[in-house]
């Protein structure tokens, strides 16, 4: 028996279709003459949690940190075990299996971990189907591969996953316990890809933040040549006056004075520098699902989201290619069904797509057709399935309108262009002008700017398209004549502000931010942060976690203070994308055979241990908060007690510091102790750097360092605080109680008790007041 194993409940429908029928519906599978298909839904295992390794995890202890497993384990996802159970069983039975998962990493793994976790030796197959009507599917069916031909796919997505695991549970774990000794709540969850994201929105909103417009001008000059007019821009040389660090004017006056001086033409003008060249601009390549997203979102506004969605209800209809590709490029072999795509969209209703369909040339064979660059799937492309407008939604319309424009512009033209670009010399001064003629329109005839809602304008294809205007025929040292000149004032524009399309293309162009200048010039031609399917669910979890926010019509992405917050306290390795993008690029190598997943995975838990010991030194300090002096890991809360407001600090009861109530904030005003006048303290018990000859410490602070050396100098004051009286009374009963077992780690000389106070057990040092460590207690043992 022949057993597909299809990644969703849909595909496997459509695998059965194209087999010999009849088809027998089961509970969880279907039965044809050529097999059984059974589907998973997605990954129906998942990765075990911290607490199914050891149940000890449950609770957060920084203590634990890092938590690395030396053997990874899969659980049955709760909602699943029905169908796994199925797909077990028919795995039993059979005697091939055709691994049908989605043609990438992610799919790729899906199914293998499937197999994997049941431990099957049966031959494994491999059916790439990037797209989903008839004929797609029984050509993929007819050339099925070795499964084993996958294995690097495989492990490139086997080595993401536990990656993600190392760096989300253990430092999401590490900064939410930083933020709780700061007495805040939220649950501060970092990705290995989420949170260098979302520190690009922080950055910019910062960018702007900080701005300060700075206005300058710039001068414009038209010279008449015998051939006709044109406009020029005047160049600064190095050496004039009011320039800025950019070769910008900022003074008005000077310009002018400049104006005023070319007005009185006493000399002509001189052309010195003339160059021409044609240009040939091939034509734009197919949409990888980034590209889609990015021109879908600059054009209708639509999230990645929405655009992924789409994508897969145009795959699922039968009318596009597999959407969640990361690949421009398509196979030879695809090129013959040209014809028929082509003529299809000939007769689809939409008039534009009809008039562009209508001039193709099919002969052309664009520079998109390359065996070379396809990996497992290729670009999106219309399939050979006619489209039905009217069965479409509107932005569904939308979504395929852009995946066949870019199809049909494969059979047009190169684009070719003249480039000129000329010098003028004016009274000792330069002037400038580029233009360029168009000699052959061609593919780009589809992106010029007109009336029609559906097309897209020019600009949004080439941002940095040069000037278009024409330019005379001239030549070097021709002479010309100044005719007029006017000078404009200009401000320098803020950063724009991303919007979800925008912030999915810097994930793709992570190389652009990319702190360490070696690293950007090695990234360059990576594959950006995050895969294709996973990038725009990651901003839409940043909005949901309320990390981000919208904001406007256009949906610009605002950082919310919690966002802010964790940025400001994570170190550079997790804000910026540098480490990140190396490992996307070793992942990358890894699918490509080179590397091994124990090196990957050996390099994600050195970072992680590193990291956590950076958390568990962090103190998360919002605006208007104030650092514990004391333990400097907790922040300073306003409380009241019986005897009025004072302020204590978020880590007790591991720090009992407090200190007094100043005009709404804490009195930290600073006081000197000199130690020759405590001599007959043992500061050791307090501070491991206590052989200093003074100790600088702060007013209006009652913590157990101020207790001790305040009753050494003064036997009267010795009246304890109500939080205080159990260990005072365990003190008087000398040793009671004291379990030898438990050495206090602080001091390393007395035992540690256990005791019970008004808020339940804890564990405190037998060497109080001396030593005023506690520890909270779990099941009769204390948590160190």
């Amino acid at each position: 028996m022949r057993l597909y194993i299809a990644e969703k409940p849909s595909m496997g429908a459509e695998i059965a279709k194209c087999l010999t029928g009849p088809i027998q519906r089961k509970d969880g599978y279907l039965i044809t003459k050529d097999g059984v298909v059974t589907w998973a839904f997605g990954h129906i295992l998942r990765q075990a949690e911290p607490d199914e390794y050891n149940a000890a995890y449950k609770k957060w202890n920084a203590a634990d940190l890092p938590i690395i497993p030396t053997k990874w384990k899969m659980i049955i996802d709760e909602s699943c075990k029905k169908q796994f159970g199925i797909i077990k069983n028919l795995i039993d039975k059979a005697d091939e299996i055709v691994h049908a998962g989605d043609p990438d990493r992610e799919g790729q793994l899906l199914i293998d971990e499937v197999l994997d976790y049941v431990h099957c030796q049966k031959p494994v197959k491999r059916i790439l189907l990037n797209a989903l009507d008839e004929e797609s599917i029984k050509k993929a069916n007819a050339n099925l591969r070795d499964n084993k031909d996958f294995l690097n796919l495989k492990k490139s997505a086997l080595a993401r996953a536990r990656a993600d695991w190392l760096i989300g549970m253990n430092l999401s774990r590490a900064y939410t316990l930083a933020a709780r000794r700061a007495g805040k709540k939220e649950v501060l969850a970092i990705g290995r890809v989420k949170t260098p994201t979302l520190a690009l929105v922080v950055r910019r909103e910062r960018e702007l933040q900080n701005f300060k417009p700075v206005d300058y001008f710039i001068i414009k000059a038209i010279f008449a040549h015998q051939n006709g007019e044109f406009i020029t821009t005047w160049k600064p040389q190095d050496t004039q006056k009011g320039l800025d660090s950019e070769n910008r004017l900022l003074d008005e006056n000077i310009a002018k004075d400049l104006i005023a001086k070319f007005a009185s033409k006493t000399e002509q003008g001189k052309i010195i520098a003339y160059q021409k060249a044609q240009k040939k601009e091939a034509q734009r390549l197919p949409f990888s699902l980034s590209t889609l997203q990015v021109l879908a979102g600059k054009r209708f506004g639509y999230e990645p989201q929405l655009v992924l969605d789409t994508a897969q209800k145009l795959y699922e209809k039968k009318l596009t290619t597999y959407p969640r590709s990361d690949c421009e490029y398509l196979p030879q072999s695809q090129f013959n069904d040209a014809k028929v795509i082509v003529h299809n969209l000939l007769n689809y209703q939409d008039k534009q797509l009809s008039s562009w369909a209508k001039k193709a040339d099919i002969s052309i064979k664009s520079r998109a057709w390359n065996d070379k660059k396809i990996t497992a799937h290729h670009a999106i492309i219309p399939t050979k399935i006619k489209a039905n407008l009217n069965a479409l939604s509107e932005v569904e319309r939308n979504v395929y309108f852009l995946i066949a424009q870019a199809y049909i512009a494969q059979f047009y033209s190169v684009h070719i262009y003249d480039q000129t670009k000329i010098t003028v010399m004016y009274m000792n001064e330069n002037f400038t002008a580029s233009g360029r003629t168009v000699k052959q329109l061609g593919w780009k005839e589809l992106y010029l700017q007109n009336a029609n809602k559906n097309k897209l304008n020019y600009e949004e294809i080439n941002e940095k398209e040069e000037e278009n205007s024409s330019l005379p025929l001239m030549k070097k040292n021709d002479v010309v004549d100044y005719i007029d000149g006017k000078y404009e004032k200009k401000s320098t524009k803020p950063p724009t502000r991303f919007t979800s399309a925008t912030l999915l293309a810097g994930m793709k162009e992570i190389h652009k931010y990319v702190k360490d200048v070696e690293v950007k010039k090695k990234l360059k031609d990576i594959y950006g942060i995050g895969t294709e399917a996973t990038r725009a669910s990651i901003i839409e979890d940043l909005i949901k976690r309320g990390f981000l926010q919208t904001e406007g019509k256009k949906k610009y992405l605002i950082p919310t203070q919690t966002a802010y917050m964790l940025i400001d306290v994570l170190p550079d390795e997790m804000t910026y994308p540098d480490s990140t993008a190396i490992w996307e690029d070793y992942l990358h190598s890894l699918s490509e055979g080179e590397g091994t997943v124990e090196e990957f995975l050996q390099m994600q838990a050195n970072f992680t241990k590193d990291l956590c010991l950076k958390a568990n030194a962090t103190v998360l300090v919002g605006q208007n908060e104030y650092k514990c002096p004391r333990c400097k890991r907790g922040i300073l809360v306003k409380r009241n007690g019986k005897n009025g407001t004072f302020w204590g600090c978020s880590n007790f009861p591991t720090c009992r510091m407090t200190c007094n109530d100043v005009d709404g904030k804490p009195d930290l005003r600073t006081k000197t102790y000199v130690s020759s006048k405590y001599s007959n303290v043992n500061y050791s018990n307090f501070y491991d750097t206590l052989n200093e000859v003074e100790k600088t410490t702060d007013s209006g602070i009652i913590s157990a360092w101020d207790l001790v050396l305040q009753n050494k100098m003064n036997p009267s004051f010795n009246k304890v605080k109500k939080s205080a009286m159990p260990l005072e009374k365990q003190a008087k009963q000398g040793t009671k109680n004291v379990d030898s077992k438990y050495l206090c780690p602080h001091c390393k000389d007395g035992s540690l008790r256990r005791i019970h106070g008004k808020n339940g057990w804890f564990w405190a040092c037998s060497n109080y007041p001396h030593c005023t460590a506690t520890y909270d207690d779990n099941n009769g043992m204390p948590v160190i």
